[in-house]
């Protein structure tokens, strides 16, 4: 009876844990306006809070610290903040300065594919689609409105920042309060927030450079509004894996209607000397390093979590998915291998049942075998 009921209770305890997942995510998806500006509020709060500690040991006041704190987190937002709001007013003037030169390499492009004997009617629409004018003009008010919805949930985060970084002072006395039985909570939490620091600084770094560089290329091709595209070449570089693409096609369109397709091959290739080579090849193996995520976890990490809330999703996808294996994997012996799986490198193989060996010996395996 035991042996029978054991097989079923686990089960059962699996399927109420994927209602509940199934839920959790609906929840989300259906609450992502309010969950996205929460994450990033939090997400500053940790990249900024290690600001904290030294200033108390120079004798700063608790209060006093936690402003700082606030402040540096304010100011990151507000140059954010800038730097995309400069970047939507720059696209969307390009678009109108330029509105005639798409509509002729539209008409190009429609005649050059027809001449290869493609559908008339399918060639048109696909063009339309990209090089129109007014669907430009409509995606260009799109992105206006989305920088302005952007603006408007800065009034969340900034106060999200100020009772978070309030909360945070407050819980690194945590231990003292509680003894050494949340000691291993506590190190899981610092683990995860150390994760997301180290995160955001190889990102922050590499699309730094990556930005300087295909700026300064597009300044030397001739590209018009180099700055505009060097910020969201920095900003696509949050996206792991292909933030590029999505930093490319603008100025790649841009240089085909004012110089042509050399123009535009020049800045494919410039990005994908650069882009391809720094983002694509050389950053995953930092970032896989700094917070121990597969690369398929990482590239999948993006989608799942653009759909559950949203854009902002792309942007924190990794930390969201360090905070579910945090939550749902660490701190417990028996997930060893999932957490290994995951990529955590520091996830100690399970020994087997009899103690004599480890799982991932090949030896002991062989002579039972």
């Amino acid at each position: 009876m035991t042996s029978s009921t054991a097989p079923q209770g686990s089960a059962l305890r699996t399927l109420v844990v994927l209602a509940a997942s199934v839920i959790a995510l609906a929840g989300l998806y259906f609450a992502r306006e309010m969950i996205g500006p929460l994450a990033i509020g939090a997400v500053i709060v940790i990249i900024c809070m290690p600001l904290r500690a030294p200033l108390v040991r120079r004798g700063w006041p608790g209060w006093l610290a936690n402003t700082a704190v606030i402040g540096l987190g304010w100011l990151i937002l507000i140059v954010m903040a800038l730097l995309l709001a400069f970047a939507g007013v720059q696209f969307a003037q390009l678009v109108g300065d330029y509105a005639a030169q798409l509509a002729q390499t539209a008409d190009g492009l429609v005649n050059l594919l027809k001449s290869w004997g493609l559908n008339e009617q399918q060639v048109s629409s696909a063009t339309a689609s990209v090089l129109d004018p007014a669907t430009i003009l409509k995606y260009a008010g799109s992105l206006g409105g989305t920088v302005i919805s952007v603006l408007g949930a800065l009034f969340f985060i900034f106060s999200y920042v100020i009772f978070m970084a309030a909360d945070a002072g407050r819980y690194a006395g945590a231990e003292t309060a509680f003894g050494a039985r949340i000691h291993p909570t506590m190190l899981r939490i610092r683990a995860y927030n150390s994760g997301v620091r180290r995160y955001y600084v190889v990102n922050a770094s590499f699309g730094a450079v990556v930005a300087i560089i295909d700026g300064l290329a597009l300044w030397a091709l001739g590209v018009p509004a180099p700055a505009v595209w060097a910020i969201l070449a920095f900003v696509t570089n949050f996206i792991p894996n292909i933030g590029f693409i999505i930093g490319l096609i603008p100025p790649m369109l841009l240089a085909l209607v004012v110089g042509g397709w050399p123009l535009m091959l020049g800045v494919i290739a410039i990005y994908c000397v650069v882009n391809v080579v720094l983002q694509v090849l050389v950053q995953p193996k930092f970032v896989s390093d700094a917070v121990s995520l597969s690369l398929t976890l990482s590239f999948f990490s993006v989608i799942f979590w653009t759909f559950v809330i949203g854009p902002v999703g792309a942007i924190l996808s990794i930390p969201l998915t360090l905070l579910v294996r945090a939550l749902v994997l660490d701190g417990d012996p028996g997930t060893s291998w999932l957490r290994w799986l995951s990529g955590d490198h520091d996830a100690a193989p399970v020994d087997s049942a009899d103690g004599d060996h480890p799982a991932s010996d090949p030896e002991p395996a062989a002579e039972t075998a």
